[in-house]
């Protein structure tokens, strides 16, 4: 009998959820049993506001060490938090289908964010959420808080805060249950959201055996892979770090390829944006569950394709001088 595959994840609550989710999917394909193995991130450890921490890869780096080592068969990441250099020896075997994109911005009462009052409590650990919370309300008092989902959303409820900003895939992952709290969701075309939110990341080591990377792949989603693969190339030529100002978000539809960017001052005075649709071939529509995994890269088809439409909205961003709001991080 085979040994159980190990999935390597963090400790958070929402992180065993998430990975667990992809466990149960793993053994339906390999017909093997798949094991948690708990690893402490630096992330979880280093209390340092994010926008110290940048895009260093503080919440991925522990764990590809740990599958490195061989101390795991896999990872899931949340993607949002993965740096965009891949490390040599390690590959994205997979990005199962995304659930929802949107941030959510959780009140006592449900007033919107637009509509509370000069100096409310905003909690968020995000640059990016801060120069968007900022653009659309100046007058709120903004908290730079860390945390997991529960223990935020505890200082709404306690009224230590007036509101935080959480990414809606985390809420449902966890159950969606806010409990007496009230939640605006924010809309992608004015709100765009970190490159990735919403997705996981499968990674497994390049010499993992094949019949491992085959289970693992069979959890792509090509639609997934496509847009954030445009997303995320935005953010690489914009050499910024994962926890930049700056929000993407690109929606597959009938083979048309729609891409938002924005790249914010932070404090959120100035803003630059893009918006793109790019066809990418007749008929393709992206069809959910079509395994091309890791090496969906290299076909040179609508996953390329997507490559170049996020270089060529990263360029034109540069052209009106994001380069001039977005902090440098020459590790992401």
């Amino acid at each position: 009998m085979n040994a159980a595959l190990r999935l390597g994840t963090r400790r958070s609550a929402l992180a065993m959820a998430q990975s667990q989710m992809v466990a149960d999917a793993v053994a339906e394909a390999s017909g093997r049993a798949v094991e948690l193995v708990p690893i402490v991130s630096e992330g979880d450890v280093n209390r340092a506001s994010l926008s110290q921490l940048g895009g260093r890869g503080v919440f991925a780096n522990g764990l590809r060490e740990a599958l490195a080592a061989d101390r795991c068969d896999f990872l899931v990441h949340s993607l949002k938090d993965l740096p965009t250099l891949q490390p040599d020896g390690l590959v994205i075997a997979a990005t199962p289908p995304r659930e929802d994109a949107r941030d959510v911005v959780v009140t006592r009462d449900g007033t919107a964010l637009s509509a509370l009052p000069a100096g409310a409590k905003v909690g968020t650990g995000s640059p990016r959420r801060i120069a968007q919370a900022l653009r659309h309300n100046p007058g709120v008092d903004i908290h730079d808080i860390r945390g997991n989902v529960d223990s935020r959303l505890a200082r709404v409820r306690d009224g230590e805060l007036d509101a935080v900003i959480l990414a809606a895939a985390g809420i449902a992952r966890l159950g969606g249950d806010l409990g007496r709290l009230s939640a605006e969701y924010l809309g992608l075309a004015e709100w765009p959201t970190a490159p990735g939110q919403g997705s996981l990341a499968v990674e497994t080591r390049a010499d993992i055996a094949p019949e491992i990377l085959a289970a693992l792949a069979a959890l792509d989603d090509t639609a997934t892979r496509v847009e954030i693969t445009a997303e995320r190339t935005i953010l690489s030529v914009l050499d910024a770090g994962c926890h930049a100002p700056v929000a993407t978000h690109a929606s597959l539809t009938d083979g048309d390829l729609r891409l938002r960017a924005i790249v914010y001052a932070l404090d959120g005075s100035h803003r630059i944006g893009i918006d793109r649709t790019v066809r990418l071939e007749p008929g393709y529509g992206g069809e959910p569950g079509s395994g091309n995994g890791a090496n969906a890269a290299d076909d040179g088809g609508p996953i390329a394709r997507a490559s170049r439409a996020g270089q060529e909205a990263a360029r034109r961003l540069l052209e009106r001088g994001a380069a001039d709001l977005v902090p440098r991080e020459s590790t992401t």
